[in-house]
């Protein structure tokens, strides 16, 4: 039922049973069965047969066990924050690595200090800009940008953060850009100074990312 729990929260829209069902390798009965056991227990459940069921937002999980490959992921992915992050972000993977290594049962003992998942040093230049673009998605609010593109063409852009893409050669922040009324991509690198008002921009980021994964094609990413 845990499982049931989880494959429930992955999704942002209503989920019938027998995909559930399908999901888990149980019959459509069970799946029934353990949602009506899950709701009679408390669980944010919301939803009925024949039109699918969600998981209230804000509704905690109790603790779950991870599996051998999800701790393979989790630590690589950590490991790999340690390497591409800023300063702030590296601390983070640090603590989280900590406490994962702190809540796994006796059987998964030193597992994070022992794991065979290494991330290699990134080469990466520095990102001073990057804590700053990660406050203002937060608090969505402008950007100003002096930036240098490929041609060495200094200019001033203001944008509104969307996302940072973490790529092999370079991470990349994309944003509307005022001065081109449209969405744009900047190199972190080519930015030669970022500084942050408390100008919000008018639309939410979430709408704004929705819109840019339609244009670009990249879907949800989880």
């Amino acid at each position: 039922m845990l499982d049931l729990l989880q494959a429930l929260r992955r999704r942002r829209h209503p989920v019938t049973a027998g995909t559930l069902a399908a999901e888990l390798g149980v019959s459509v009965r069970t799946a029934y069965r353990d949602i009506a056991t899950l709701t009679a227990q408390g669980a944010a459940i919301e939803g009925e047969a024949g039109i699918g069921y969600m998981l209230r937002p804000g509704y905690l999980l109790p603790p779950l066990r991870f599996t051998e490959d999800e701790l393979d992921a989790l630590i690589l992915g950590l490991r790999l924050v340690r390497q591409r992050g800023d300063e702030d972000l590296e601390h983070a993977a640090a603590n989280v690595l900590a406490k994962i290594s702190a809540v796994l049962p006796d059987t998964h003992e030193n597992v994070v200090e022992t794991s065979g998942m290494l991330a290699g040093p990134a080469g990466r230049n520095e990102m001073p800009c990057l804590a700053v673009i990660r406050q203002a998605m937060r608090d969505e609010t402008k950007l100003h940008l002096r930036y240098t593109d490929k041609k060495g063409i200094a200019t001033e852009r203001v944008v509104w953060p969307v996302a940072i893409g973490f790529f092999e050669a370079a991470e990349v922040l994309a944003a509307w850009c005022e001065k081109r009324d449209d969405f744009r991509h900047f190199r972190l690198d080519r930015i030669a100074a970022v500084t942050s008002g408390s100008e919000r921009y008018p639309r939410r980021r979430r709408i704004l990312l929705a819109e840019w994964r339609t244009l670009t094609g990249i879907d949800t990413p989880y």
